[in-house]
């Protein structure tokens, strides 16, 4: 069971959340809140995963609330204003729902909150073979075993997969990105690159190839590649 709460200052918008959460079977409603003070006590009281939060509020909007925890829940963000949606997903926000919205659409935010609390309550040292990502304000659930090579650019990276001819465009950084990757499975050759073991097909002094694409290396990371190849570059 996921523990949630709902937070919403129009009556009417929190009352069709409320009914809602009560529809799914995996989802326990713990509180309803009518501000984000209110959503704050509710934290402080009980132990919450997910939290269903409005952006317009008076006093503090969703955003600023979510912004100021420090420990955060997963939230699933429900809101009439498709504008904020950028900084919704800044924050690793579950998904982003426009009001009104069908119970269809609402089922499909929670079953991606449901899959990736699974995810991370898998225990330590259990390996998985996917990770999630956010891909057009979705989570994408993505095969390790699909990724080839992934090309960062400032806060965007895209990763070239096995499966698909165009790459998933994924708001994150190269270097967070590495982080989430088995370190051996993966391995970052350049500021911008990083390219899965298996697919290297050959090696130069400063690039490498995967087929016929050839990726520079990065002078700060020839010695990780020498460690996997065993032999000087």
């Amino acid at each position: 069971m996921l523990r949630c709460i709902a937070v919403d200052d129009e009556p009417l918008a929190l009352g069709l959340v409320t009914d809602y959460i009560r529809k799914i079977p995996f989802l326990d409603l713990v509180a309803t809140c009518g501000d984000a003070f209110e959503a704050a006590a509710a934290l402080q009281t009980h132990s919450i995963d997910l939290i269903f939060i409005d952006i317009q509020m008076p006093g503090l909007t969703g955003l600023q609330f979510i912004q100021s925890l420090a420990k955060r829940p997963m939230v699933i963000l429900v809101t009439a204003y498709k504008k904020f949606a950028p900084e919704g997903f800044d924050l690793d926000v579950v998904d982003y729902l426009i009001k009104p919205m069908g119970l269809d659409r609402f089922m499909k935010a929670c079953y991606k909150a449901q899959e990736l609390h699974q995810l991370r309550s898998a225990p330590s040292g259990t390996a998985t073979d996917f990770f999630f990502v956010n891909v057009d304000y979705s989570l994408v659930k993505v095969l390790f075993a699909d990724i080839v090579w992934c090309e960062g650019s400032g806060d965007y990276v895209k990763i070239h997969l096995r499966s698909s001819q165009k790459p998933l465009l994924v708001r994150t950084s190269a270097k967070t990105l590495e982080g989430e990757l088995p370190a051996d499975r993966f391995l970052r050759i350049h500021k911008s690159y990083i390219v899965a073991v298996a697919a290297i097909t050959a090696v130069r002094k400063n690039s490498l190839f995967i087929g016929e694409l050839e990726l520079p290396v990065g002078e700060t990371y020839r010695e990780a590649l020498r460690r996997v190849t065993g032999r000087e570059l």
